[in-house]
């Protein structure tokens, strides 16, 4: 169990811990875990919401999901270490601009299903699994960034497991979309050689099933069509 509290409960963690270990009933020293946030401030329309306790005033998560839905609240409240101030900016997570990380690795992974549409639409023929095989055709700089960062994938995933620092997937599905947007822009994957286009299928193959992998760990949708 992981309890997850406002930075200015922190005094509560001592003391609910030596509560449980003094009824002495085997609960492990430490337990439970904690996660504390720091203060989330929210932007809108260009000024900062207002909030007030004494005057009833406050946004609560209802809100955010209707204002902006699920994909971009959670990615949002996930992008940033917890001890980090997060500022929540409204239009930002509403843009349809690469400047919103959501939209932006949303719309790689439609860009890959995309491609991959048109290469069964041709019916030309060729095969992603056989692409992994003709990845050594392929010296660009843009394909081999994008290599790196896909090989990446499995240890970013253990790390932010074992640190409870989910933040980390979020950040580097935005390093790999970036990567993608790059190769896409530079490389006409449906062009050249037979090994040339199958080794850059798999590619993009490969960047499709690592965005939906990552953010379906963050609890965000990964359309096909945007």
């Amino acid at each position: 169990m992981i309890n997850e509290q406002g930075a200015d409960h922190h005094s509560t963690i001592t003391r609910v811990r030596a509560g449980l270990q003094g009824l002495d009933v085997g609960i492990p020293e430490g337990w439970p875990e904690y996660v504390l946030h720091q203060m989330v401030t929210v932007m809108r329309e260009g000024a900062e919401v207002k909030l007030s306790k004494r005057a009833g005033s406050y946004v609560t998560l209802r809100d955010l999901i209707d204002w902006v839905g699920c994909d971009a609240t959670r990615y949002f409240l996930v992008a940033r270490a917890p001890t980090s101030q997060l500022t929540f900016d409204v239009d930002l997570a509403l843009a349809r601009s690469n400047e919103n990380p959501v939209y932006y690795i949303q719309y790689a992974h439609a860009r890959c299903a995309s491609v991959l549409r048109k290469a069964q639409e041709t019916d030309s023929g060729l095969k992603v699994n056989e692409g992994l095989a003709h990845l050594g055709c392929l010296s660009e700089a843009e394909t081999l960034a994008l290599t790196i960062t896909l090989g990446r994938f499995p240890e970013v995933v253990g790390t932010a497991a074992e640190r409870l620092e989910p933040h980390d997937v979020a950040n580097y599905l935005r390093d790999l979309a970036a990567d993608f947007h790059s190769f896409y822009n530079a490389h006409k994957v449906l062009e050249g050689t037979a090994e040339t286009m199958t080794a850059r299928l798999a590619l993009v193959a490969a960047t499709q099933q690592v965005i939906a992998s990552g953010l379906g760990l963050l609890g965000v949708s990964a359309p096909d069509v945007m």
